[in-house]
């Protein structure tokens, strides 16, 4: 009934030309990277500047990943999960909504201290931070996965599951 509403979907399975969803996400990766390595410089040299911009990309990271939640939901939803590759997308997922809780979390506190000791930083958040970015990184191994050895999205794949052959 409502078919003849929505856009077609071409060649990648989607209704845009490509995946949005990687490039939103970069931007969260990024800024929690380099959050956290101003943070670290800042707390061994005393840079108090370097806090001040750690904060403001912990502000767009928190941002960012929801915008990336959202497109990776809608990609997700029209990648064709085969069977090899619906386990990695279903832990990909459920850490991606986890990292916005997480990032918000770690965000507000970071908000906390910055209202309360603006030049000072807890070895306490470092160290949190730390267990962040290796989150981080391990959700990069897993879309990484996703794209480049399940080939979620790419033309290939879409074209070998529309042939059965998937």
């Amino acid at each position: 009934m409502f078919d003849n509403l929505l856009p077609p979907l071409n060649e990648h399975n989607l209704p845009y030309p490509d995946t949005i969803h990687p490039i939103v996400v970069h931007f969260v990766i990024a800024m929690v990277l380099f959050a956290f390595f101003c943070d670290v410089v800042g707390y061994f040299t005393g840079n108090k500047k370097l806090y001040e911009v750690s904060w403001w990309n912990m502000c767009v990271a928190t941002v960012s990943i929801f915008i990336a939640i959202l497109f990776g939901q809608i990609e997700a939803g029209l990648a064709i999960a085969y069977d090899a590759v619906a386990p990695i997308l279903n832990i990909h997922t459920i850490i991606g909504w986890s990292l916005s809780g997480i990032i918000a979390a770690i965000t507000g506190w970071r908000y906390v201290i910055r209202s309360k000791t603006p030049d000072s930083l807890p070895s306490a958040y470092l160290g949190i931070s730390l267990l962040l970015v290796c989150l981080v990184f391990y959700q990069v191994i897993l879309g990484d996965n996703l794209v480049w050895v399940y080939g979620l999205h790419t033309t290939e794949v879409v074209q070998a599951a529309k042939d059965g052959l998937l």
